[in-house]
Order: structure tokens, then sequence, then C-alpha cells
């Protein structure tokens, strides 16, 4: 398979989407297990679409998840704007060699000859001899268009059902479909491995492949991914920007470890595998033509694996992202290692660690309520006098708090958490407690149990 070559060719019209951040992984692996190439083909034609920023943010996420010219099998990145002389090209060579014709009806016109706004084009221009309009292929009119797909087998689309379809506007300018199939050409691309939206357009490149004279490619259709209700995922009602799970502190480790797994697997009872045990074992055949539910809980716990399984170095340097940058570095190392146990994402770092770094914790109305029971004040009040002489270690801190538990009655270290842990860190969650009054110290500790006796007493 050393001549394989594969191309990922994305639209600059918006945010990088997971389900091409999936196929471009397929084809990446590919080419990395063969030896081939992986061809970069940035498909910006649309020229009321793209935007510079787009592109941009492609390339970027791309090399988010490792895709970039680090490695040898990359190559690109290709606009195909630059290649529209050789898709005019060959619309001119389908002309010459009668395989393509001109014409010049407009919808209203087809309407008015089949009496119906959902019948396709009927051909009319077929024997005219026009020299100008859009330009159509000739579909054959009998017979099938046969796609054999690796995931999906064997596709027939009778060729009655295809209509002439147009490959070029009137002002002359391409279309996808004929500056796609040439691209891939020029570009010797041996496999098509794409989203299953494209298997129709696979159809019409299968005529257009033998047409231009050239063999047509290996394909393969990815399945569709779907949200929990089972519907496509859509940028309209789902996060599917692959940039808004990295700004929000996934690890492209883990990232590129769930969407592998999404419609594909390895056999094996374990999920979690490094990039470098994947490819190997990576193949199309084995891919599953059923839609694949992209469940982002899954994907947290996934993360949450790969920031556990974390030096704890790299931990604090991944972190900083995400902290206010005067915070004092040396303090953060003191609780990085309870908090590595506690995120699934690297963005719920400061929620954890902030009560740190200011006069005051944050004030959560909620958090305040649900603690703040009929105990609360007698709680505070008896940890705030045993905080005063106390050794200041975790195990000596939680014995005083039940202490205090036992001379209210009995109460239990749950109940009696729930107040403390709020005056002193503002939430109802977080680190553990008691390690975390460790670091913030005794006397900001008791400063803050004071602060919540005054608020409880109005």
């Amino acid at each position: 398979m050393t001549d394989v070559r594969v191309r990922f060719a994305p639209s600059p019209t918006g945010m990088f989407h997971v389900g091409g951040a999936r196929t471009a992984l397929f084809n990446w692996a590919l080419a990395e297990q063969s030896g081939g190439r992986f061809v970069l083909r940035i498909e910006d034609t649309d020229a009321t679409r793209n935007r510079p920023e787009w592109t941009e943010g492609i390339i970027s996420a791309l090399d988010w998840i490792g895709i970039n010219g680090t490695n040898p099998v990359f190559e690109g990145p290709y606009f195909q704007s630059a290649f529209e002389p050789q898709h005019r090209e060959a619309v001119a060579k389908l002309l010459a060699d009668g395989k393509a014709y001109y014409c010049d009806c407009t919808r209203d016109d087809l309407v008015a000859r089949t009496g119906s706004e959902h019948k396709g084009y009927d051909g009319f221009c077929r024997a005219r001899g026009l020299t100008s309009g859009a330009v159509r292929f000739r579909t054959p009119d009998e017979g099938v268009t046969v796609v054999d797909d690796v995931i999906r087998g064997r596709v027939e689309f009778p060729n009655s059902a295809q209509e002439d379809f147009v490959i070029a506007r009137t002002d002359g300018s391409p279309l996808y479909v004929i500056a796609n199939a040439v691209d891939d050409i020029t570009q010797n691309i041996t496999h098509v491995v794409r989203g299953e939206e494209h298997l129709g357009n696979a159809a019409k490149q299968m005529l257009l492949w033998p047409a231009l004279g050239a063999r047509p490619p290996v394909w393969a259709h990815l399945p569709v991914i779907v949200n929990e209700q089972r519907k496509k995922l859509s940028k309209r009602r789902d996060k599917v920007a692959l940039e808004s799970y990295r700004d929000e502190g996934y690890l492209a480790e883990a990232m590129v470890n769930y969407l592998m797994l999404l419609g594909w697997g390895t056999g094996e009872d374990r999920e979690i595998m490094p990039w470098s045990d994947m490819v190997p074992r990576f193949r199309l055949e084995d891919v599953n033509s059923a839609s694949a539910f992209f469940d982002e809980k899954k994907l947290r716990a996934f993360n949450g694996e790969y920031i556990r399984a974390l030096p704890l170095e790299t931990f604090e340097e991944r972190c900083l992202p995400y902290l206010d940058p005067a915070w004092d570095a040396e303090l953060f190392s003191k609780v990085a290692v309870l908090a590595q146990t506690r995120v699934a994402v690297l963005s719920e770092i400061m929620q954890n660690v902030d009560f740190l770094f200011v006069d005051e914790p944050v004030f959560d109305q909620a958090s305040w309520d649900k603690a703040m029971k009929a105990n609360a004040p007698e709680v505070l009040e008896g940890y705030l006098e045993r905080l005063e002489t106390v050794s200041w270690d975790p195990e000596s801190l939680k014995e005083a708090l039940e202490d205090v538990g036992a001379a209210l009655g009995g109460l239990k270290l749950s109940k009696t958490q729930a107040p403390v842990r709020v005056a002193v860190t503002g939430r109802t969650v977080g680190l553990p407690l008691f390690e975390s009054i460790e670091v913030l110290g005794r006397e900001r500790s008791r400063e803050r149990l004071r602060s919540a006796l005054e608020r409880l007493r109005g």
C-alpha cells in the first residue's frame, strides 16, 4: 500500500466540524499505516462564503489533533481555486469529446415542459448544438452506475434516475463536482474517504473519472455522526466545532482517541488507546456503516482519564491558560495534584482553585442555600474555635470537625462539611476540604468562617 494517496478537502465556510475531524483522522491513519501521503486541499471556490479566518481555523484545528507538516506523510495545503484553469480545461475536453453539452434552459423552462417542479432535467438541449450556456454532463440513458464502497459494499445508481448534471455555470466557472474530480485525478488520489453525505456525488464522479481518462479511486463513505436524539449533528443545535472543545480544555490526545472510535473499533476490550496503537490496527473494512453517536459525556470521561494520566508537571503547564497569570504559581502547585483528579476538562480548574487566590470566596446563592441549614451557625462557630489551636494537617483538621459534629448531637461529617466548605471555598463541590483548608492557612480559613457567621446572623 505504499502508493496510497488520500485527501482531506474541507471548505472554509465555518468552524471546523468534529465530523470533519473524524474524516481527517481516518485518512491520516490510512496514510500513516501505508507509508502513503495525506493531501490537504482547501476547497475555496465558493467566494461568497469563504473567509480567510475559516481557512486558518481549519489548519490550526488539524494541527491541534496532530495533522501537520511535521509528519512526512503530510502534503499541502493546496487551494482548489488555484486549479481553476485545469477545471476549465476538463470541461472543454468533455465538450470536445461529446460527453457534455451547452444548455440554456431555466428552471421555469423545465417546469413548463414537464409540468412539475420536482422532475430532473429532461435532456432538452442534448441535440440543439448550442455554443454557450451552462454545461451539462451527458449521463448514459441506460444501465447503472456502480460505486463499490469499502464500507457500504456495492451501491447501484440507475442511470435513468440521474439527470444530465451541470458541471459549469453560464459564466464558465466550474462546479464542485467537476473541480473535485479533476483535483483528485491531478493529485493522484487513490482512496477517497469521506462522509456518507457525499455518496450521491460519487455516482457522478464515477462517470466523470473515466470520461476524463482516469481510473476511479477506492471509495469509502463514513457513517454519519448523530446526537443523543439520533439526529445528524447540526451547527444550529449541537456543539460541533472542534475549536470549541479545544478552547474548553479537552486534550488533543483524548479527542483523537474518541473520534477514532466513532464508527470504528479495534475489537479489543480497551477503548483508551494512544494514536500509535490505533494506526496499525485501523482498517477501512472494519468501519461500521451504521450512524455513530457523538456522546459528549463519554468524551468527558475519556478526557478525564487522559488528564489523570498526565505527569503532574505537564498537568500544571496545561492548566496555565485557564488561570489568572497574576496568581501565585507556587501556591497552585500545592493543590494541583488534588485538582488533577477532580477535573474532566481543563477549564474546570478555575472553579476548583480560585478560592486560594482571592480575598473572599465567590458567593453562590444556590450553594449557600443548600449548605447553610439549621445547624450551620453552630457548626461554623464550633469549628472556628477549634481552628485556633488544632494541629495544621488534614487529618487533625478532619478530626476537629468530627468533634464539632459529635458535640452537636452526633452530626455526621457529611452534614458538618457542607457549611464549612461553602464558607471556605464558596461552593458545595471542589477539592478535598481538609487539604484545601491546610493550603489556605489558619488565619485565612478562620477569617472566612467568621465572615460566613456574620452573613448568617444578618
